[in-house]
């Protein structure tokens, strides 16, 4: 996890400058700091490379993920594919639909992407509090509960943070990318309805910008805990996008973060969301 930005740093001076126009970034889910691994990306490639992607997940188990490139399978990669061309085009979409509850709280003590301190208390011990008989199953029913990082007039940034992982012994919370210290943070939940909203919101978005609104594939990258959220009912986000990408083709997977830029604003790395990486080319 402490190399994740020399680790985005170094697969970034792997990738070829000249005409570079998107990188589509897949990495390991677990023991990573998504965060870290997008800095490094972005100190190499600059800022105006639109970079999208995700983490692998196992469906909540949270035991080993895995990646495949080349022929070869490793649970401790990350991998990028790069895209050139007069023509390509890449635009993308992300949203969540979650819904804040509870006081608004400030991180006392956080470092990169572990939150030791809510209030000046344990931050494990409070959202044991909040999770009641769910604490017995974290890290997956985290998945249910995320966090909001709010800016610091306590508005709304637009990213959400989930769990990775626990630590007892410390109290403390790991997430899959950075909690900003002295930051403030809001508990989330949701219901379907929104979730699906989400998913619609994200397609329109993704294709709003498209060279071409025909001919085109989706990437959808859907946090595993929307899946557990939905459980049944998951098909209809996809359904939700199909219905805004008409016959464009689709295709995707449920990670443990998702990696696209914020609005028109610098790559970042989500939870919970909805985030659909559109590419096709202009006529």
């Amino acid at each position: 996890m402490d190399a994740s930005f020399d680790s985005g740093v170094e697969l970034g001076k792997k990738i070829d400058p000249v005409g570079l126009k998107a990188v589509f970034v897949l990495g390991r889910g677990l023991d990573i700091n998504g965060s870290g691994v997008i800095d490094g990306l972005k100190n190499v490639l600059g800022l105006n490379v639109t970079v999208t992607g995700g983490l692998a997940g196992d469906g909540g188990a949270f035991k080993q993920t895995f990646t495949l490139c080349d022929g070869e399978i490793s649970d401790g990669s990350i991998n990028a594919l790069a895209f050139y061309g007069e023509k390509f085009n890449c635009t993308f979409g992300s949203m969540g639909g979650w819904e804040p509850f509870g006081p608004i709280r400030k991180v006392t003590k956080s470092k990169n992407n572990v939150m030791y301190e809510i209030d000046g208390e344990p931050a494990l011990g409070i959202y044991k509090k909040y999770l009641g008989d769910l604490a017995s199953k974290l890290p997956a029913s985290g998945l249910m509960y995320p966090f909001a990082l709010l800016k610091g007039n306590q508005d709304t940034s637009g990213i959400i943070r989930t769990i990775l992982a626990v630590d007892e012994k410390e109290g403390s919370l790991t997430f899959a990318g950075d909690i900003p210290n002295q930051g403030f943070v809001r508990l989330m939940h949701a219901k379907n309805e929104g979730l699906i909203n989400g998913a619609k919101v994200a397609a329109g978005a993704a294709i709003e910008h498209a060279a071409s609104k025909a001919g085109g594939l989706g990437i959808l990258i859907s946090c595993v805990g929307r899946k557990i959220v939905m459980g049944d009912d998951v098909e209809e986000e996809v359904d939700a996008v199909k219905q805004v990408f008409g016959k464009n083709r689709v295709t995707g997977f449920y990670s443990y973060g998702e990696i696209c830029p914020t609005g028109s604003s610098e790559c970042k790395l989500h939870n919970q969301t909805m985030t659909i990486t559109f590419l096709n080319e202009s006529i």
